[in-house]
C-alpha cells in the first residue's frame, strides 16, 4: 500500500539558476520499492507558495498567488510526479533516487509552485522532501519498445530523466550479456553545455560500446566553445530530428503555414531568424545516423517540452515511424 514518507536529500548540484540534478534518500528504516528505468515517483513539500485560479479580462482562467486577508502569500503542501533519472541498478546498490529538475515558470512568470520550493532546497539545514511510497508508470522499454530493432529516444531538456535511466541500465545490463542486436540512439537537448546533465557519463557510455549506443548531444544557445566541440550538435531537439530526416525547421514551416493563409509572417519570420540552426557534433556520421531510422524497425520515444513533443508526433506520422511519449499522473497515498 502506498504511504506518505519523508527522504533526505543527500547531494543537490545546480547546473544553472534554474535546472538542478539531486539525490533523494529514503526515509529512516525503509528502502525505495523497485522499479523498472523509465518510472516516476509522486515528490511533496510543504512549504509551497499556492496559487489560485482566476479569471482573466478576456475571460481566460489564469493562475496568480493566493494570497490572504493579511496580504501574505499562503503556504501549504502541493505534490508532482518526477520521472526519476537513477537506474534501478543504482538504486539497489546505493539506496538513493535521482532527479533531473527545472525551475518551471507558470503564467506571469509565477515559479512551478514545487519546483519554487525545491529550489530553496538547502542541505543539510533544508533537506526534506516527501514522496509517496509507489513507482508507477509504463514508460520502458519493455511496454514501449518491446519488437523493435531500432530505439530513437529524443529528450528536451528534463525530459532526458527517463533516458539518462534507461540507458546506464542498458550499460550496467551488457556487462552480463549482449543487448540483443537493438540499436538505440540518444538525442538530447538544452539550452547550453552546463545545461546537459549526465552528459560526461553518457560519452563515456558510447565510447565503452558494451551495446549498441549512437548518443548526440545539442545546444540551442551555442557558444564559440560549443561550436568547436566535435562531441556537440546545435539546435533543438525537434529541429535535430528534422534535419536528420530531411525536413525543413519547424519555425520554417510556421512561415509557409502562415504564408499559405495570407497571414501575416513577419512574427515567424523573427523567430526563425532566432533560432539556432541544427547541426550535428562533427564527429557523428549523417550516413551512419539514418540508417537507425528504418521505419519498420524503429520506434521514437520521446519526453520533455509539450511544444517539442507534439512537434516529434508529426515528424514520426511523416515518416511513418511508431512514435511513443511519456504520460504521467499524481499518485497519491490510498486513503486509510
Amino acid at each position: 500500500m502506498a504511504e506518505r514518507k519523508v527522504g533526505t536529500v543527500s547531494s543537490w548540484e545546480l547546473l544553472s539558476p534554474i535546472l538542478a540534478v539531486f539525490r533523494l534518500q529514503p526515509d529512516q528504516g525503509s528502502t525505495f520499492p523497485d522499479y523498472k528505468a523509465g518510472q516516476y515517483i509522486a515528490l511533496r513539500r510543504e512549504d509551497c507558495r499556492l496559487t489560485k485560479r482566476v479569471m482573466g479580462e478576456d475571460g481566460r482562467p489564469h493562475y496568480a498567488p493566493d494570497i490572504d486577508e493579511s496580504g501574505n502569500h499562503k503556504i501549504g503542501s502541493v505534490a508532482h510526479s518526477y520521472s526519476i533519472s537513477s537506474a534501478p541498478y543504482e538504486t539497489r546498490e546505493q539506496g538513493f533516487l535521482e532527479f533531473y529538475i527545472v525551475l518551471e515558470q507558470g503564467e506571469n512568470q509565477y515559479p512551478g509552485r514545487l519546483t519554487e520550493s525545491l529550489f530553496r532546497l538547502n542541505p543539510p539545514q533544508d533537506d526534506k522532501v516527501g514522496y509517496v511510497s509507489h513507482i508507477a508508470g509504463d514508460f520502458t522499454l519493455e511496454k514501449r519498445a518491446a519488437g523493435f530493432q531500432s530505439v530513437v529516444m529524443v529528450g528536451t531538456g528534463t525530459g532526458l530523466a527517463p533516458f539518462a535511466a534507461m540507458i546506464k541500465q542498458l550499460h550496467h545490463d551488457a556487462s552480463a550479456g549482449g543487448s540483443g542486436g537493438v540499436s538505440y540512439t540518444l538525442l538530447h537537448a538544452n539550452r547550453s553545455f552546463e545545461e546537459l546533465a549526465y552528459h560526461k557519463e553518457l560519452l563515456a557510455i558510447e565510447k565503452a560500446q558494451r551495446f549498441d549506443l549512437l548518443y548526440v548531444p545539442s545546444v540551442s544557445r551555442p557558444t564559440a566553445r560549443d561550436l568547436e566541440d566535435p562531441d556537440m550538435g546545435t539546435g533543438r531537439a525537434n529541429n535535430l530530428l528534422r534535419h536528420i530526416l530531411g525536413m525543413p525547421l519547424r519555425e520554417q514551416e510556421e512561415i509557409d503555414e502562415a504564408a499559405a493563409q495570407g497571414l501575416d509572417v513577419a512574427a515567424a519570420r523573427t523567430a526563425l531568424h532566432r533560432v539556432a540552426r541544427p547541426a550535428l557534433p562533427t564527429n557523428t556520421d549523417m550516413a551512419r545516423l539514418r540508417q537507425r531510422f528504418d521505419p519498420g524497425r524503429t520506434v521514437i520515444l520521446t519526453c520533455g517540452n509539450p511544444t517539442s513533443m507534439a512537434d516529434i508526433k508529426r515528424i514520426a506520422e511523416v515518416h511513418g515511424i511508431r512514435y511513443e511519449k511519456e504520460d504521467w499522473k499524481l499518485v497519491l497515498p490510498a486513503k486509510p
